[in-house]
């Protein structure tokens, strides 16, 4: 779906979009934007800067506009709490994304490839759906069948270390995990109003 080379989205967008650029080379190849001479930006509308917001969400989520838009009325149309809380439990709850937060997959983008070939499970049924909705108690595993697969390999040992969300935990011995409450907001980069101001116009 993201046809554009990931860097020009960065640079356009903020480092915090996509995981790989958060990194050296993005940090050398953003500095030649900051020579003597550069064109210093316009200061963006509120329009802009709403619209800005909201590619972010898109791109950092992998979402087509449609799925985006969706995450929004449904925010909007949930009672309790506030919408911009509800907004972004919407997001953090796709499977693709619990278990990119899980460390099972360096990217989202690999988790929505994973999740596409099969290799989980939530509560016992195979999912192959990276937008399938986890809510707390789903217990999440990786399939028999996958666990001998590379994208597992060393999995384990790499999760020692690994600062788990509070709201989920996983057993790397028995690969799998489960969400024990609400997911809890941890990217500090996105501005979930402006997206749903930008929306409500």
């Amino acid at each position: 779906m993201l046809k554009k080379p990931k860097f020009k989205i960065c640079r356009r967008l903020g480092p915090g979009v996509y995981d790989q650029c958060q990194t050296p080379k993005y940090s050398g190849s953003s500095g030649q934007f900051s020579r003597v001479g550069a064109r210093r930006p316009k200061a963006l509308s509120e329009y802009g800067t709403q619209l800005l917001e909201k590619q972010k969400i898109r791109f950092s989520y992998g979402l087509t506009e449609r799925q985006l838009s969706n995450y929004v009325k449904k925010a909007v149309a949930r009672k309790g709490g506030e919408a911009a809380e509800r907004f972004y439990q919407e997001l953090e709850s796709r499977l693709d994304n619990v278990i990119y937060r899980l460390g099972l997959v360096p990217t989202r983008r690999a988790g929505r490839q994973a999740v596409s070939h099969g290799h989980f499970t939530v509560n016992g049924k195979r999912v192959t759906v990276p937008s399938y909705s986890v809510r707390p108690g789903d217990v999440i595993r990786v399939r028999e069948g996958s666990k001998s697969k590379k994208i597992f390999e060393g999995i384990a040992e790499k999760l020692k270390e690994y600062n788990f969300p509070s709201w989920a935990l996983f057993d790397p011995e028995k690969m799998e995990g489960q969400v024990k409450a609400p997911p809890e907001k941890v990217e500090t980069f996105l501005d979930l109003d402006a997206v749903l101001e930008f929306y409500s116009r």
